[in-house]
C-alpha cells in the first residue's frame, strides 16, 4: 500500500494540493490505524490529514475519485466496486501491494490470449492493472511517453502471443476467417482500453504542468475522455487555434482577392506622371465563401467531440460566415438562431442539453437533413457530418445522405471511433462512405483544427 499511498500523494501535488512529506508520513500512520475496508472512511481520514483549506478539500476529493477509479472492462466484473477493499484483498503477508493505481481485480494466471478468446473481463482487468504497475505508469509525464508506455503495458500482457496467434490464423485464413477477425477486432479493443487507462493516468499526473505541456497534452488527447476539469482550457485552447487560422487564412485572402496586375489601368493612371509607375491598379476577383452545413450527432460519448466542433466553428466566423449547424440524438433541429443569439459556449451547453438524450437514429436524422436543407445546398456548400454511424440496426439513412451529395461541393463524414471499430456491431460506416466524399476518423482536437483548416482554405 505503500506505493500506492506515494503515488496518491503525487497526483494530489499534480492538483495542486500541497502535501509535506510530515503529512504524508501521517497519511500512512492514518492507512495503519482505520484500514482499508471502508472507502468513505479512508477519503475522509485522508482528506483531513492531507488537505488543509476548502479549496485543497474540494481537488482532494476530486483527485481521489479520479485516483481510485474503478475500472470496468466490457460493462461487467465480478469484484466489488470499492478499490480500496480490493487493495485490502491483495495484500499478501509480506506487505508487497498486488495493487496499483486503485483498480484492481481478483489475481488470475489466465493469459492474454485466453482472456481475450473468452471474453473474460475479470481477467483482462487484472492483466491490465497488473501491467500499469509493473511499468509503472504514473512516471508518466509528457505526451510523448505515451505510446512507449502503451507499448510496454502491452508487452507485458502478452500481446506478442496474440500477435504469433493472429499470423498462425492469417496463413490459413479460409479455415479460421472468422476466428482471426474476431481476435484482430478483440485485439483492437484491447488496445483502446490500455490507451484509455494511459491517457487517464497521464491527465492526472499532469494536472499541474505547466500550460504549454499541458495544452499539447489536452491538443492530442481523444475528445472523448476530456475531463469537465478540462473543458475550460480546452475552450481557451480552441479559440486560440481558431484565432491563428482566422490570422492565417484572412492574410492568405487579402493577397488572393487582389488578382493580377491591370496593366492596362496602371498605365492609363500614371500618364500624369510621364509614364513612371507610382501607382499600380490590381485586378478584382469575386470570392464566393463557401457555406457549411454542420450535422452534429450529439449522443453518449459522441456530445464531447461535437461540442469542439461546433466551437471551432462558429469561432471563425471571420472566414467562414455562413455555417449553419444541426444536431441530433433520435430526431434532428436546427440550432443555428441558438448560436447567432447566445455566446457560443453557451450555444454548445444548450445544444448539448436540448438534444443529447434519446436512442440514436440515423435514418430520421438524416431524413429530416434532406427536408431543412436540400433547396439551400449547391456547389459551395461543405456538408460536415459528425458522428460514429451506429445506427442501432437501424435505416443509417445514406440514401438521404445520397441526394444531398449529388447537390453538394462536397460531403465530409468525421468519426470519433478508431477506424478499427467502423463496420463492427450496429456500425453502418461502410454504407455511408459511399455517399460521401471523405471519411475520416476525428478523435482529437488536432484532427479537428486540421479539418476546419482545410475547409478554411476554400475562403480563399
Amino acid at each position: 500500500m505503500t506505493q500506492i499511498l506515494s503515488d496518491f500523494i503525487l497526483a494530489l501535488r499534480a492538483a495542486d494540493v500541497r502535501v509535506s512529506t510530515a503529512e504524508s508520513i501521517d497519511a500512512a500512520a492514518t492507512l495503519d490505524v482505520i484500514g482499508f475496508e471502508q472507502r468513505d472512511v479512508v477519503k475522509e481520514a485522508l482528506s483531513q490529514v492531507l488537505a488543509k483549506t476548502d479549496e485543497d478539500k474540494t481537488r482532494f476529493r476530486q483527485c481521489f475519485d479520479r485516483f481510485f477509479a474503478f475500472e470496468h472492462v466490457e460493462g461487467t466484473l465480478s469484484e466489488s466496486n470499492n478499490p480500496i477493499e480490493s487493495v485490502s484483498k491483495n495484500a499478501d503477508n509480506s506487505g508487497e501491494d498486488k495493487s496499483e493505481l486503485g483498480y484492481i481485480g481478483t489475481p488470475t494466471d489466465k493469459g492474454l490470449l485466453s482472456a481475450l478468446g473468452d471474453a473474460d473481463a475479470g481477467a483482462l482487468q487484472q492483466a491490465i492493472a497488473t501491467a500499469a504497475r509493473n511499468v509503472r505508469l504514473p512516471n508518466i509525464r509528457i505526451f510523448t511517453q505515451r505510446g512507449m508506455y502503451i507499448r510496454r503495458m502491452l508487452e507485458d500482457m502478452g500481446i506478442d502471443e496474440v500477435d504469433d496467434k493472429i499470423f498462425e490464423l492469417a496463413r490459413s485464413e479460409k479455415t479460421y476467417g472468422k476466428e482471426l477477425q474476431q481476435l484482430r477486432e478483440a485485439k483492437a479493443r484491447l488496445f483502446e482500453l490500455v490507451s484509455e487507462v494511459v491517457d487517464r493516468q497521464m491527465l492526472l499526473y499532469t494536472a499541474n504542468a505547466w500550460p504549454q505541456l499541458r495544452e499539447e497534452i489536452l491538443h492530442k488527447t481523444p475528445l472523448a475522455r476530456i475531463e469537465a476539469r478540462d473543458f475550460k482550457i480546452m475552450q481557451e485552447l480552441v479559440y486560440k487555434l481558431a484565432k491563428r487560422l482566422v490570422a492565417m487564412h484572412a492574410r492568405r485572402r487579402r493577397v488572393s482577392r487582389r488578382g493580377h496586375l491591370d496593366v492596362r489601368r496602371t498605365i492609363r493612371r500614371n500618364i500624369k506622371y510621364d509614364g513612371l509607375l507610382f501607382e499600380t491598379v490590381w485586378k478584382k476577383i469575386r470570392i464566393e465563401r463557401p457555406k457549411v452545413v454542420a450535422v452534429c450527432d450529439v449522443s453518449g460519448s459522441v456530445e464531447n467531440v461535437a461540442g469542439f466542433l461546433l466551437l471551432f466553428l462558429y469561432s471563425i466566423t471571420e472566414i467562414i460566415p455562413k455555417v449553419r449547424a444541426f444536431a441530433f440524438s433520435s430526431r434532428l433541429g436546427e440550432v443555428t438562431e441558438m448560436f447567432n443569439r447566445l455566446p457560443v459556449a453557451e450555444a454548445v451547453a444548450q445544444t448539448l442539453h436540448d438534444y443529447g438524450h434519446g436512442s440514436t437514429d440515423y435514418g430520421s436524422a438524416m431524413a429530416d437533413l434532406e427536408q431543412l436543407t436540400l433547396e439551400d445546398i449547391d456547389h459551395r456548400t461543405t456538408v460536415l457530418v459528425l458522428g460514429d454511424a451506429r445506427s442501432n440496426y437501424g435505416d443509417p439513412g445514406d440514401h438521404a445522405l445520397r441526394r444531398i451529395h449529388e447537390r453538394a461541393r462536397r460531403v465530409l463524414w468525421l468519426n470519433p471511433e478508431p477506424k478499427s471499430f467502423w463496420n463492427t456491431g450496429d456500425s453502418a460506416m461502410r454504407k455511408l462512405a459511399v455517399a460521401c466524399d471523405r471519411v475520416e476518423p476525428c478523435r482529437s482536437l488536432r484532427h479537428l483544427e486540421r479539418i476546419v483548416g482545410e475547409i478554411a482554405r476554400t475562403a480563399l
